[in-house]
């Protein structure tokens, strides 16, 4: 049984998520993600105009005349979630955490693609396999997707972005459209998701915080590594200190971005006490354009 606060959580992000899906990117998602490929239907006979190269031989020589075969879109897609739940996600200074960021946009996405009549699964990992929710269809099990990503308290507190697309290349063997919804402060996953491409629509939703860009000026904090329990007190009116973790957030960023631009993957940004609608509408359009 849910405790009633975690009912009414699940029931707001039900309610905003679903009205974005409705009024703001209703047939983007549609238009994007047109399915897997073409499906065998039925042959009938050949008319001037048809492609040759659809032609059923076979068909054709027992009824002594031409016939093609017809195809038809293979609608259905699966959409899976991988959603990253180490410690690094209880932070936020914006309003609003990370987990709960990640947390509305994978249920806009989920609303998105039942309202498509897809499937939608979900893994979550931290630096070990949380849980694995098989795809499936329909609104209660969207509703437990949103509730395992809010109620799931995980085993690990570390990142292994690398086991995770592991996990996601053993387990599912049907291609699929894949959000990996992470901060991506992990090292070590390129080849991961490089093999998870190949089979795989993938599609990293990096989630950031400004102050994991940049520092304010507010004399001695301590900074904690949720994921290590390591604390660190650093002197913020220290131009120097500030610059060089500026630069190192900067560099990693653009390692980070350049890895994904070598393997043809995009990316779509979203920030706390941001609103993420925009950056998920550009890339639906983006992507479109493209088509």
């Amino acid at each position: 049984m849910l405790p009633k606060e975690l009912l009414k959580k699940v029931r707001r992000i039900e309610i905003r998520t679903s009205h974005m899906v409705r009024d703001v990117l209703a047939g983007q998602y549609h238009s994007v993600f047109k399915g897997r490929g073409m499906e065998f239907e039925e042959v009938r006979e050949y008319q001037i105009g048809d492609d040759v190269r659809i032609i059923d031989w076979n068909v054709s020589a027992r009824y002594g005349k031409p016939y093609v075969k017809v195809f038809r879109e293979e609608r259905e897609l699966t959409v899976l979630i991988l959603a990253d739940m180490s410690g690094s996600h209880l932070f936020g200074t914006a309003g609003q955490l990370k987990r709960d960021l990640m947390a509305e946009v994978c249920a806009t996405l989920a609303f998105s693609a039942i309202r498509n009549n897809d499937k939608v699964g979900l893994i979550l990992f931290t630096d070990r396999l949380e849980k694995a929710v098989p795809a499936r269809k329909g609104l209660s099990h969207v509703l437990r997707v949103i509730r395992e990503l809010l109620y799931h308290q995980p085993a690990g507190l570390g990142t292994d972005l690398a086991g995770g697309l592991e996990h996601l290349n053993r387990a599912t063997k049907r291609r699929a459209v894949v959000f990996v919804v992470s901060d991506f402060l992990a090292v070590g996953y390129e080849r991961a998701i490089r093999i998870a491409k190949r089979k795989h629509d993938v599609i990293p939703i990096i989630i950031t915080d400004p102050r994991e860009e940049h520092l304010p000026d507010v004399g001695l904090i301590e900074l904690y590594d949720s994921e290590t329990g390591r604390t660190l007190l650093v002197d913020t009116s220290n131009a120097r200190v500030r610059r060089l973790y500026e630069e190192r957030s900067r560099r990693a960023a653009d390692e980070r971005d350049r890895l994904l631009r070598r393997m043809n993957i995009d990316a779509i940004h979203v920030r706390t006490g941001e609103s993420f609608v925009e950056p998920l509408t550009r890339f639906f359009r983006a992507r479109e354009a493209r088509r």
